[in-house]
Order: C-alpha cells, then sequence, then structure tokens
C-alpha cells in the first residue's frame, strides 16, 4: 500500500491539466490537519480516526455488481478506487481538459483537498444537448481492502434540455476498515432534467465522507434522493447552487442508525437567481447509541427574488442512548420570498401505539408498524423507486434486530 504523501500524488498518472491539479492539492494537503470540532461544520460528531493512518491500495479488490438496476443505460464499477469496469461512461483519465462542473472549495477541509491530492481517474457522464434516457445509469463504488483509504469521483455534464436518472450505489463488507471519500459534481445545463439517487450499505467498520456539488441552470431540475443505512461513520456534503432563473432543486432522503454508527448529513441551498425553487425532506431514525447530525441552510441572495424554499427534518429516537441532531437554518437577502424550515426529535407516538396494541397487536409489532408508516413517505418520494423494495427490507429488518437485542 502507499501512504498519503507528495511522492504518492506526485507518481500518479494522468492528463496535463489533472497532474497540475493534482500537486497544487498535495502541497496544501501536506500542511493540512484533521478538523476542528469547535469548527460549525464539524460540531456534534466526533471523528476518532486519522487520515493519515490509512493508505491507497496497490490494487483493487474482487467485487463484482450487486445493485439491482434492471436494464441500464451505462454502468462503472469503482473498487478501492480504481475503475474495475465501465461502459457507457467516459473516464476522467481519457480527457483532454477537465470537464465542466461545478467547482469544489478544496480549502474546506482535509478530506477534499485529499481528494484532489490523490484522485487518478473517475467516471464522467456527458449528455448532450436534448439527450434523453429512459434507462438507468449505474455507478458502484465498493470498498474491500482494510487499511486502505479511495477517492471515487463521478461527475455528470447535463447538456441543455436533456434527461437523465443516475443510481450510485456504495457498499462494502462489514469487516472493512477503510475510509471512502466519494466526490459526486453535477452540473445541470438550462432545462435539463436530472434524477440522482444515492444509496450507501457501507459495513459496519467503514467511514465515507461524501461531498456532492450540483449547479443548475435557468429552467433546470435536479432531484437528488440520498439514503444513509451503513458505515461506523457516514457523512453526505452537499451543496447546491441554483443559478439560473426558474431552477429547481429537489432532495428526499432517510437515514437509519443503530448501534454505535453516526449518520452525518450537512446541507447548503444557494438561492443565487430569481424565481428559484428548492424543496428538502429528510427522514432520520436512530436506536442503540446511535447518532444522527443534520445541518441545513438555505440561503437566498438579494438578487434571488420570488424564491420559494422549504426544507424539513423528521427524526425518531428509538432507544435512551441514541441521539439525534437537527439545526435547520435560513438566511434571507431578499424580501420578495416564501421560505420555512420544520424540524422535530421524538419518540414513537404513545397515542399510535396505544391504538395499535388496543386494536390487538403486541407493543413490538406496533412500533414496527410505526417505523414503516414513518420512512414510507420519503421512500415513496426516492427519484429511483426500483431501490424502494430493497430500502423497506432492510429498515425493517434492522429495528426488527435492534428489538431483539433489546437496543429499541
Amino acid at each position: 500500500m502507499k501512504p498519503l504523501d507528495l511522492s504518492t500524488s506526485a507518481a500518479l498518472g494522468g492528463p496535463a491539466w489533472l497532474i497540475a491539479s493534482r500537486a497544487a492539492a498535495a502541497n496544501a494537503f501536506s500542511n493540512a490537519a484533521m478538523p476542528d470540532p469547535q469548527l460549525e461544520q464539524w460540531r456534534y460528531v466526533d471523528l476518532e480516526f486519522d487520515i493519515a493512518d490509512y493508505h491507497l491500495a496497490d490494487a483493487p479488490g474482487d467485487a463484482r455488481y450487486e445493485a439491482e438496476a434492471g436494464h441500464t443505460a451505462g454502468r462503472a464499477l469503482i473498487v478501492d478506487g480504481f475503475i474495475r469496469d465501465i461502459d457507457g461512461f467516459s473516464r476522467l483519465s481519457e480527457l483532454s481538459a477537465a470537464p465542466s462542473s461545478p467547482d469544489i472549495d478544496t480549502a474546506a477541509d482535509v478530506f477534499a483537498i485529499a481528494h484532489s491530492a490523490f484522485l487518478d481517474d473517475g467516471v464522467v457522464l456527458h449528455l448532450e444537448r436534448g439527450q434523453t434516457e429512459s434507462d438507468t445509469y449505474l455507478v458502484e463504488v465498493v470498498a474491500t481492502r482494510d487499511g486502505t483509504v479511495s477517492f471515487p469521483s463521478f461527475t455528470v455534464v447535463a447538456e441543455q434540455s436533456s434527461e437523465s436518472s443516475i443510481l450510485v450505489f456504495c457498499r462494502s463488507n462489514d469487516d472493512v476498515d477503510a475510509i471512502v471519500i466519494p466526490r459526486i459534481t453535477i452540473d445541470a445545463g438550462p432545462a435539463a432534467n436530472v434524477n440522482v439517487t444515492i444509496v450507501q450499505e457501507w459495513g459496519d467498520a467503514t467511514r465515507a465522507l461524501a461531498q456532492l456539488h450540483t449547479s443548475i441552470e435557468r429552467d433546470a431540475r435536479v432531484h437528488l434522493g440520498e439514503v444513509g443505512l451503513g458505515g461506523v461513520y457516514s457523512r453526505l456534503f452537499f451543496t447546491v447552487d441554483l443559478e439560473g432563473s426558474g431552477a429547481h432543486s429537489e432532495i428526499t432522503g432517510l437515514y437509519f442508525g443503530d448501534e454505535d454508527q453516526t449518520l452525518d448529513n450537512r446541507a447548503t441551498i444557494n438561492h443565487q437567481a430569481p424565481r428559484t425553487t428548492s424543496n428538502m425532506f429528510l427522514k432520520g431514525a436512530v436506536e442503540g447509541s446511535a447518532h444522527s447530525v443534520f445541518t441545513g441552510m438555505i440561503r437566498i441572495e438579494e438578487e434571488a427574488q420570488q424564491t420559494n424554499a422549504h426544507q424539513t427534518n423528521r427524526n425518531l429516537v428509538l432507544s435512551r442512548d441514541a441521539s439525534a441532531e437537527s439545526v435547520p437554518n435560513l438566511e434571507i437577502l431578499a424580501n420578495d420570498v416564501a421560505c420555512g424550515h420544520a424540524s422535530t426529535v421524538g419518540p414513537l407516538d404513545e397515542e399510535q401505539r396505544y391504538y395499535l396494541t388496543s386494536r390487538g397487536l403486541d407493543r413490538d409489532r406496533a412500533d414496527r408498524l410505526q417505523v414503516r408508516g414513518f420512512f414510507e413517505e420519503a421512500i415513496g418520494r426516492l427519484p429511483n423507486q426500483a431501490v424502494a423494495p430493497g430500502i423497506r427490507k432492510i429498515v425493517a429488518t434492522k429495528y426488527a434486530e435492534a428489538q431483539a437485542a433489546g437496543r429499541a
């Protein structure tokens, strides 16, 4: 395995633009430190690891496609940071120039810097003007090797009036002690329609810190669905820039933490043009000693008049030792807007439990029915409904196992 240092970064190949970008980031990484927990974007979590203790894999492990995506328009398999299979996409390393995608602030934290410093290749989907695909594009990301850190990269460039549906499926086995730092960038051109569903089922020893940045131009629409189920620590940091008049962002998600998991969701929605709209709807539950975090910021610039923006975060706390943080925020600089946010953290509803048990259900079954109903609203809104049956099964199994073990 290879350490995360200047010589490792310099030895990586690729086109001139990628080498230059990597060199600048590698110098920054050599002086970077793990995040300060006093910083707002890292409040509420204790990372308890150091990226410097992990190494790049020399070669990918053995893995095959497992996601149930049906007939696909394209497929890519990324294993331990290596592209093992690709069809219907381009490789980042084969491009003569960087793809037209949103800029990411590599000074944001050590993980973003590391991604830029050690990025060797990536998957790129370029949709031409007017191109529409009814089948799903699948990108599967797998971690197999202990002690490794990998930097999967996926870029979507959707030109004017194009349409696509994308599934990103992330997984590892339960015993894989690895760090995965995926970066997904989406550039939606005028009147484009892009649906992206991200499902993470990391194993219970894997840490993941995903970065997602979306830019949405005039009259374009991007619907992001996110499902967080695995990982000892899993973070999704996403930024949406609504850059053109009439742009729309829809974010639908759910997460379920058990035992000692930490599931960390951070969102920033920037309204930068008139008549832009956004809606964020997330539901989560925690049991055992699990911990969840949601911080959401909607920022409306002065020129973004007639904006309509809403965020909702609902949380169930299913055991005494579990905890959930929910911190929605609004920053409004315009004076002609309709905005709102809603946040709840609490246990199962005692009145619903009483009603169900009075109809003959035992307490455990009544609670399982409540949890199922709680998540159904979010599952039913996911942009890719092909994943819905599997998500329902995992959620039901996690909660039933927690009940049987006395964790809920």
